[in-house]
């Protein structure tokens, strides 16, 4: 047990990452059942939707779980901050956005709340606003990301020096080497997104599980740099007919239009690949399978506790040589 297991009230450091307006209670009730914690992101979804997931989650769990709110894009927010605490919602992760002005308002209901952070600066800003975690999230992750591209393997020891909450990795993260390499860097536990797509609770469309299955590390591709709103997606037809519209000066209101979480359902949940999109972060050259949330979670722990030990023991052995 360590500072995030105890204070999330889990077994294992493994937190899912919000998936916005393709969130389902199947998918996160099942994480929270395999020792982790399963989350519910509110994307662009009105409060009665989220609502309809919290209760379907609660049905099929008793365990933890998480809400996430992203400030900026929800229309909702207030909204969602009172149906976390009207269903007790014990942890709220708090993204794309200023965390600031809701921190204390979820600490008077003993909420732990989560900060998903890009930069060190942001970071600081967040612990002294009251998060008590931080998810340092980096450039490698899928979907809507931050504009500093700071990769994961750079973010999280240079957050976890300057703060004294507990940091989260994210970004890159699917296995146990991952993990283990998080918690070498500083970080006491990982939230992953891309790797529990490829699961067999996950109710997504065969099309995607089947994308993440084939495509390699190199398959993913950034749209709205032009814009400042960086996104990872897969590369597909759609995509590349974006990426030239943006080339050509594509307006920002279209740009909304094409990324937005109607062209996500689109892709993810109906499996339409010319008309919708597909989040992936690069850590899909590493998914090859389609295990249950249980045997993956189980899996990293198990090749985490491995990594570490090799590791532990080769520096020893470099220790006798010298």
């Amino acid at each position: 047990m360590n500072r995030v297991t105890r204070l999330l009230s889990i077994q294992y450091p493994i937190i899912q990452g919000g998936m916005g307006n393709i969130s389902n209670a199947k998918l996160a009730a099942a994480v929270s059942e395999a020792g982790g914690l399963g989350t519910i992101g509110c994307g662009t979804m009105s409060g009665e939707q989220v609502e309809e997931i919290i209760l379907q989650t609660k049905e099929l769990t008793d365990k933890p779980f998480a809400l996430n709110i992203a400030i900026n894009v929800s229309p909702n927010v207030d909204k969602l901050i009172e149906l976390a605490i009207k269903h007790d919602i014990p942890v709220i992760s708090l993204s794309a956005g200023n965390p600031t002005p809701f921190i204390s308002k979820l600490h008077e209901h003993e909420k732990v709340v989560l900060a998903i952070v890009a930069t060190v600066k942001h970071a600081i800003k967040a612990e002294k606003a009251g998060a008590d975690m931080l998810v340092t999230e980096g450039y490698e992750a899928a979907g809507i990301n931050s504009p500093y591209e700071l990769t994961t393997f750079t973010l999280v020891p240079q957050v976890a020096q300057k703060v004294n909450v507990p940091v989260i990795a994210a970004g890159g993260i699917g296995d146990g080497k991952g993990l283990a390499a998080a918690l070498m860097l500083g970080a006491e536990g990982v939230q992953i997104g891309t790797r529990f797509i490829a699961t067999k609770e996950a109710p997504f469309h065969e099309n995607y599980k089947e994308q993440l299955i084939r495509a390699s590390g190199t398959d993913t591709v950034i749209i709205g740099r032009s814009f400042g709103r960086i996104r990872r997606v897969l590369n597909s037809s759609y995509i590349q007919e974006l990426i030239e519209q943006e080339k050509i000066g594509v307006s920002l209101q279209d740009y909304g239009k094409f990324t937005s979480e109607k062209h996500h359902v689109l892709g993810a949940i109906k499996g339409d690949l010319s008309s919708g999109f597909l989040n992936s972060g690069q850590v899909v050259g590493l998914i090859n399978d389609i295990p249950s949330v249980k045997d993956l979670i189980e899996d990293m722990i198990k090749t985490a506790n491995n990594r570490m030990q090799v590791g532990a023991t080769l520096l020893e052995s470099i220790a006798q040589t010298n």
